[in-house]
């Protein structure tokens, strides 16, 4: 497993190693070992899955405190653009993002940890994206982060004419109206170490 740094120190890319021949393919998804070796200690209790076609956009997601999600997503067939935006109150890459585009031949994953939205744009004619949590779904404290603000920039790689949005991600606050995670609460070295 090769772990590539992103932009933004606290998320993470993944790289498996895939072996592959005529009659197919095998990798390791995940290791705990691992992973709390680049991480710290995560304890994920809930896996999911969405299938999506071409330029549906799910987010920008995150979960308020104190049911907050780290999670660590990849793709099980096609193509996405992968976004993490630092939503941490105080950090050094405050209003930021990391973008990776993730996909089903690759099989790399992105970590994305507590204190930043995520969303994914599916750039293949169908999607199938598969994510770990390290805490469970909580419709009360479901939020998000509004996915073409100009004060956070994200660059989708289509026209904004062909993505689709639900009706919620359409209305979602921007990123001056999130409040919700202070940096000193919510850096790597406090959660997982």
């Amino acid at each position: 497993m090769q772990i590539i740094p992103s932009a933004i120190p606290d998320v993470l890319i993944f790289e498996p190693k895939v072996f592959g021949d005529d009659r197919g393919y095998f990798l390791e998804s995940y290791r705990q070992d691992i992973f709390e070796q680049h991480v710290g200690h995560v304890s994920f209790v809930q896996d999911n899955e969405s299938k999506s076609s071409f330029g549906v956009l799910r987010g920008l997601h995150f979960q308020k405190p104190p049911f907050t999600q780290s999670k660590l997503v990849r793709v099980v067939y096609g193509s996405v653009l992968d976004v993490a935006v630092d939503i941490r109150l105080g950090s050094p890459w405050y209003g930021r993002h990391v973008t990776c585009l993730l996909d089903a031949d690759r099989k790399n994953m992105l970590w994305v940890p507590k204190g930043f939205a995520h969303g994914f744009l599916v750039l293949s004619q169908e999607a199938v994206f598969a994510y770990k949590c390290d805490n469970y779904y909580m419709p009360s404290h479901d939020a998000g982060l509004l996915w073409n603000d100009p004060a956070i920039g994200i660059e989708w790689q289509i026209p904004q004419q062909e993505i689709r949005v639900s009706g919620k991600d359409a209305v979602q606050p921007g990123l001056g109206l999130i409040e919700h995670f202070p940096y000193d609460d919510y850096r790597t070295e406090k959660l997982y170490r």
